[in-house]
């Protein structure tokens, strides 16, 4: 549980899915001049370098935002928070989706990160130190309990574990049933790994049972290198918002031409 450090994979193909849909989402929700409330239970260090020797010893990035990056139009979000890091920090720089999210929200707006890990924990307070964000060091499912229905009510809750922990497949539906029950207007935007071993699929079949309504974005992609058993990356998105499934269909026309 606190093994994972995404800076081996940061900026991989997964990441680009999963940021490219994450920017466009909170965007759209900054459109209407009412404050809102975003939440992530698995946050990382939010700022990542992949010239570091983690990010380069598994070469995904390469794979990743290297081939990716005209994918995504000067004006999309994504696209505008990965110029700025990149403008201050460096060419290598990667923004997490913390950094998407205090980027693009506003003062107004409320934001709660979670992240166990004492290292990733530590690099994320650092991080976002300029921005008003509350960074919260416990588990993400608990922290998530405890603020849901948040203030403001209006906004979205990102669900990102990195699935090391195998039970995740079976609790992550039981969370989510609470999660919606305490916060019925929440967008609840869960990513989960495609994996040759179909470890994701019997939850998404509980969750597309009890959400028909949710959409369900999947792209896939070769394997990073031989064995791994990632083949795709997907969002399982309750209460989307409008204009997301048109989204998710041009970025993963991108990820067709692979």
């Amino acid at each position: 549980m606190l093994s994972y450090q995404h800076i081996y994979h940061a900026g991989n193909l997964a990441d680009v899915h999963k940021h490219g849909l994450l920017a466009w989402m909170l965007e759209y929700l900054t459109r209407k001049d009412k404050p809102l409330s975003y939440i992530e239970t698995h946050a990382g260090r939010a700022s990542y370098d992949l010239d570091a020797i983690e990010a380069r010893k598994t070469g995904e990035a390469a794979q990743g935002i290297a081939r990716a990056r005209d994918w995504f139009s000067p004006d999309h979000p994504f696209a505008q928070v990965l110029a700025q890091v990149r403008a201050e920090d460096g060419p290598q720089a990667y923004p997490g989706s913390p950094m998407i999210a205090a980027r693009l929200l506003r003062p107004t707006d409320a934001i709660h990160l979670a992240e166990l890990h004492p290292r990733e924990h530590s690099a994320l307070d650092y991080a976002m130190s300029p921005y008003p964000v509350t960074c919260h060091q416990r588990d993400g499912f608990e922290m998530a309990h405890s603020l849901l229905p948040p203030t403001p009510r209006r906004g979205m809750l990102l669900i990102d574990p990195s699935y090391e922990i195998k039970d995740d497949y079976d609790e992550i539906p039981r969370h989510i049933a609470k999660y919606t029950r305490a916060w019925n207007v929440g967008i609840v935007a869960l990513w989960y790994p495609v994996l040759t071993s179909a470890l994701h699929v019997p939850m998404l079949k509980t969750l597309s049972k009890t959400y028909p309504d949710a959409l369900r974005a999947e792209v896939r992609f070769p394997p990073a290198r031989p064995g791994h058993g990632m083949i795709g990356s997907g969002l399982f998105v309750i209460n989307p918002p409008f204009g997301l499934d048109a989204e998710a269909k041009r970025l993963k026309d991108r990820f067709d031409q692979l």
